[in-house]
């Protein structure tokens, strides 16, 4: 892909190297992602419980991490899962924030919610299902918080691009791109990890590209090598979900990465970083 691809009827795009050829760097609390800083985002997927979510900020803050992730509130694809505590969970991750010190990146998936969920959030995150809400991106842009946007399934780096667009067209340049698996019709993984999308949008925007092995994999014993990978591909951070006792979890177990192992895993992403000129930021 190369810049000229985006639509000649469009504006010129804020997203482009061509609009910025400094590379974007997001910072919160002192913590850096992007132009050589490498983010560690780690957490629980969801918050269940007060125990479960301060045991795994605990864990990840030991180890190094950046920031803390945790949702409050979830989408799923069956209605009969769990969804998430919701406002009982924003309280939660504000007292492991205050515990840590670690920012906190968190979903947004209501435009009802912006108000609650920014006044917690340091970073706000749109996942993969919403990346083509125009509404709800325009009402995470109007935060003035930093914009996690998540890579849909089905969405082609072209598209990613124009919706970070819609961000940064309503004035928020904070944004890191994340790159989360695609859909196709390999079965032997949850989605299909697009590591070449990783350079390709280094080339093609400023903007931070951080990659979520945690579910593209699907299963825990891969989420390393995918991180390491992501690491090597030029990738600026990796998001990934981390529990206390995975086969007990809500959401996501198989996926997750148990507390007493994260340390381990954090160290091999700062072995594989330094390799490429990165550290942790």
């Amino acid at each position: 892909m190369s810049a000229t691809r985006i639509p000649d009827a469009a504006p010129p795009s804020l997203v482009t190297r061509a609009e910025s050829s400094e590379a974007t760097v997001v910072e919160v609390a002192g913590r850096r992602v992007g132009n050589g800083w490498l983010g560690l985002v780690a957490g629980p997927c969801t918050v269940e419980s007060r125990e479960q979510t301060l045991a795994a900020a605990r864990a990840v803050a030991a180890a190094g991490a950046t920031w803390l992730r945790g949702g409050a509130f979830k989408l799923r694809t069956s209605p009969y899962s769990f969804q998430g505590l919701g406002a009982e969970a924003l309280d939660i991750l504000a007292e492991a924030r205050a515990e840590t010190g670690l920012p906190l990146v968190t979903e947004l998936v209501d435009p009802r919610h912006a108000r609650e969920v920014a006044a917690v959030a340091d970073v706000i995150q749109i996942g993969a299902r919403n990346m083509h809400n125009a509404p709800l991106l325009s009402e995470a842009a109007a935060t003035g918080k930093p914009v996690l946007l998540k890579r849909g399934p089905a969405a082609s780096v072209e598209e990613l691009l124009m919706a970070a667009e819609y961000l940064l067209k309503a004035g928020n340049g904070q944004v890191l791109l994340c790159e989360r698996g695609i859909r196709t019709f390999e079965h032997s993984t949850r989605y299909t990890l697009d590591i070449g999308a990783v350079p390709v949008l280094k080339r093609e925007t400023h903007l931070p590209v951080i990659v979520d092995p945690s579910h593209a994999a699907g299963q825990r014993d891969l989420v390393l090598p995918l991180a390491r990978a992501a690491v090597a591909a030029g990738a600026d951070g990796v998001l990934v979900e981390v529990h206390p006792e995975p086969e007990r979890a809500l959401c996501d177990g198989p996926q997750l990465l148990p507390t007493d192992g994260f340390a381990a895993f954090a160290d091999e992403i700062r072995a594989v970083a330094a390799v490429v000129g990165k550290r942790l930021g």
